[in-house]
């Protein structure tokens, strides 16, 4: 079986506000087992999943989070949480886990170099937040085929850019596939919270990188 033909096997639709506690629960236990910063922190998946769930309703309300199900079960097997590169952090926030704030860090000072001397305004740049894949159906193409579709799908809607901030070297992969530029770069080993060497567990993973993507129709 061909790429081509595997992506015939799930169905890819927009997220809808009834799919919050599936998406929270996937997310919540893809990041926690697997993304090397959260495995780093300690973040346990009822924890990511708390994070996730303050995005959901924004989520909805903006129509660019895409899901991915099983055509005969309707079991979420992934998702890409994409959100207006432009809007406000939702509330709640400063709830969290405090072991999200070394993470929040690194991710930030990406954030911060990139946007320096950028104005974003609503309508313009995605931001592809949080890919994630069920163990179940890795390896068949699930995650880049909810990148491509997110990108349609914002495309149509009149966004012009895609970032995001690809903390593994999986995603890293995935991204470069799709088209994405590296623009800015962090490493694990040098990054440093309070003093403290957070993320020296996982100096192999490299670092978390910011990358881009112009849209066209």
């Amino acid at each position: 079986m061909t790429p081509a033909d595997e992506h015939q096997l799930f169905d890819y639709d927009v997220y809808a506000a009834g799919d919050a506690v599936e998406m929270t629960r996937l997310l919540g236990e893809v990041f926690s087992r697997r993304d090397p910063p959260a495995v780093a922190v300690g973040v346990t998946p009822p924890e990511f999943e708390a994070f996730v769930g303050l995005f959901c309703p924004k989520a909805a309300e903006e129509g660019l989070t895409i899901v991915a199900r099983r055509p005969g079960t309707r079991e979420l097997v992934g998702a890409l949480l994409t959100e207006d590169s432009a809007s406000a952090l939702p509330d709640g926030m400063d709830r969290l886990s405090p072991k999200f704030e070394p993470i929040f860090d690194i991710l930030g000072q990406l954030d911060v170099e990139y946007r320096a001397g950028r104005t974003l305004r609503t309508g313009e740049s995605l931001h592809l937040f949080l890919l994630g894949v069920a163990e179940s159906v890795a390896g068949q193409g699930v995650a880049q085929h909810l990148v491509s579709r997110c990108l349609e799908h914002g495309a149509r809607k009149g966004y012009r850019l895609a970032v995001t901030e690809a903390t593994n070297r999986t995603s890293q992969h995935i991204f470069r596939k799709r088209g994405f530029v590296e623009r800015v770069r962090r490493s694990y080993g040098d990054h440093r919270f309070d003093g403290q060497a957070v993320f020296a567990s996982i100096a192999e993973h490299g670092g978390p990188i910011l990358m881009d993507k112009r849209l066209t129709l």
